[in-house]
């Protein structure tokens, strides 16, 4: 039994599988075969925050696979109407799997504590793996082998960001990042990266053009994520410089690709010319959402496949 809370939790050789699963399974649903290796499974899905993509993506991939889902809301009183282990300990003994999208990823790391199944982090403060994997997986049907690729990151070190950084260093790709000082990576970060990934190859830059030059995909997101609200109009100012353009992607290698986790706000991170441009592929993006958490569903429940 294995928890996905961040990519650390995962090997090199471990993403290879969850990749080949996704991979036979996604084949399989382009040819209108949705393969039922989860019969009678049950994920339950706590969500303390907004989705579309998590919610459905997670969703219409255990009914493919052959289980059912059950999104639990405030009525189940997680978090607040008992302790964490009285929660975790109870709801594990009805499903196989949770998937759990908080604010803080403390709970997340408690409620897998005292879980007797597999958690898995739909999105907290600190990461977003299953993203991540999406990405990944979306520059490995578009490039093959991910070692020794570039990917830019242009714009805030999110949650998003920790989750690329944590998953180049274990697929071997060079990660460079364009952020204004005050929005790098924290030094804790950087000491658990280096513990976590010491191969990963990630430079820091306050230049957007140095950043993109020889990369394959060119990545942004927003700039005030959920709950940073009122930080939003220093944000804006702060981040005026780090705009993903068409003067941007000009300055791109010839086949270079644009990536957001969406939703976007655009205008301000990224402009519509680039968004809806054939350089853009944020909806296959979002699409291998749902392929990839097939993947990770199979492999965590040790699904045949």
């Amino acid at each position: 039994m294995r928890h996905l809370l961040t990519l650390a939790d995962l090997t090199s050789a471990e993403i290879d599988r969850i990749f080949s699963l996704t991979e036979d399974l996604k084949s399989k649903f382009v040819k209108g075969l949705r393969e039922p290796l989860l019969p009678g499974r049950v994920m339950a899905m706590l969500f303390e925050k907004q989705s579309l993509r998590t919610r459905v993506s997670f969703e219409a991939g255990m009914a493919h696979l052959g289980g059912t889902a059950m999104f639990l809301g405030d009525d189940v009183g997680f978090g607040k109407r008992e302790s964490m282990a009285d929660f975790g300990r109870v709801l594990s003994e009805f499903v196989d799997v949770i998937v759990a999208r908080t604010k803080r990823h403390q709970m997340v790391v408690d409620l897998a504590n005292y879980c007797s199944c597999s958690v898995i982090n739909g999105l907290t403060d600190l990461a977003h793996p299953c993203q991540a994997m999406a990405d990944l997986y979306t520059l490995h049907e578009l490039v093959g082998r991910l070692a020794g690729h570039t990917l830019a990151w242009v714009g805030d070190g999110n949650n998003v960001a920790r989750s690329l950084a944590i998953g180049c260093g274990k697929v071997g790709m060079r990660m460079v990042m364009a952020t204004p000082e005050k929005y790098r990576f924290h030094p804790e970060f950087l000491d658990f990266l280096g513990r976590e990934v010491p191969e990963l190859d990630l430079e820091v830059t306050s230049n957007p053009i140095e950043a993109v030059g020889d990369a394959v995909a060119v990545y942004t997101d927003v700039w005030a994520s959920m709950g940073q609200e009122k930080e939003r109009e220093l944000r804006r100012r702060d981040f005026a410089g780090y705009q993903v353009n068409a003067e941007l992607m000009s300055h791109t290698q010839k086949g270079a690709v644009f990536l957001h986790c969406l939703p976007a706000r655009r205008g301000e991170e990224v402009t519509n010319d680039v968004i809806d441009s054939p350089q853009s592929v944020v909806v296959e993006q979002a699409a291998n959402r749902m392929h990839v958490q097939k993947g990770i569903l199979a492999w965590l429940l040790a699904a045949k496949a």
